[in-house]
């Protein structure tokens, strides 16, 4: 047995689809309770503010920087974003631009968002994109890899692409509504986990359905699961189809509800959006 495969077996039966319909269903009834002013204003601060366009160019992303330099100090009771998240040629701009503390730079990379590439050029776009000043990089699981079961292979290139970040973190995105069932995410999760991931993203946002309660509902269970063997807390970024604050609660109940407050916080949660922080300020 491969330390991958016994990686798998160290965790408890599969979830089943219909179970975690119900347990989701259960958590969602509770939403009422958490759409309060304080917690958007602390959902506000989880954002990963993003920008992935085809038509993206340097001006485009100059300006959202600033947008996140203006909003600075504005509101002294809402933190400002915790990242702004790129394609990997845009970290340079994003670096010059940003003057707002503790807004980290987030770049996407890997053959993002197929991850259909040579590892070599993945390993290239992270360093190149580390070196220019990313704090964070997020990958792409190479879902063909996972399709054929080919543990060995997806976790090694994660671990090679983890190495290359050095001191940034990792997300690595498993492409939830590509894996579809409660089974294919738990694998994934517990395989990114294992080969160094420090946070677990669901989508790309770009070709499958983006995050559903159910797909993080499971995510978090298994996060917890390996926090109770490990002690290591890994970390959730909700992203595709994030737009309106009444979408944004639910993933913030999910997460209290299963991980606990303690993952309540920009180290530990996050939400991959671009319209998001406009509807939350408008709504507070």
């Amino acid at each position: 047995m491969s330390k991958y495969e016994e990686a798998l077996q160290n965790f408890g039966p599969d979830l089943q689809d219909e179970e975690v319909r119900k347990k989701t269903a259960i958590i969602l009834d509770k939403c009422g309770e958490n759409n309060t002013p304080e917690v958007l204003k602390f959902l506000y601060s989880c954002i990963d503010l993003t920008s992935l366009n085809t038509e993206d160019n340097k001006e485009s992303i100059w300006r959202l920087a600033e947008t996140v330099n203006d909003f600075e100090g504005t509101r002294p009771d809402i933190p400002n974003v915790a990242a702004i998240c790129v394609y990997p040629n845009f970290v340079s701009t994003v670096k010059e631009a940003l003057t707002a503390e503790n807004v980290k730079i987030a770049a996407v990379a890997s053959g993002f968002p197929s991850s259909q590439t040579f590892i070599e050029i993945k390993i290239a776009e992270v360093s190149l994109a580390v070196a220019d000043g990313a704090d964070e990089i997020d990958i792409v699981l190479n879902a063909g890899a996972f399709f054929e079961e080919n543990w060995e292979d997806l976790s090694q290139e994660i671990e090679e692409i983890k190495a290359a970040c050095k001191d940034a973190h990792l997300k690595v995105i498993l492409e939830t509504g590509l894996l579809k069932t409660a089974s294919n995410i738990r694998k994934a999760t517990i395989l990114s986990m294992y080969s160094g991931a420090d946070f677990i993203k669901t989508s790309t946002g770009k070709v499958y359905t983006g995050a559903t309660p159910e797909s993080v509902y499971v995510i978090c269970q298994t996060i917890k699961e390996y926090y109770g063997f490990h002690r290591e807390k890994i970390g959730i970024k909700v992203s595709g189809g994030v737009r309106t604050p009444e979408d944004a609660v639910k993933y913030y109940t999910i997460v209290k509800e299963v991980l606990g407050k303690e993952w309540l916080t920009p180290q530990l949660f996050r939400i991959g959006a671009s319209g998001l922080a406009k509807n939350l300020l408008e709504r507070v």
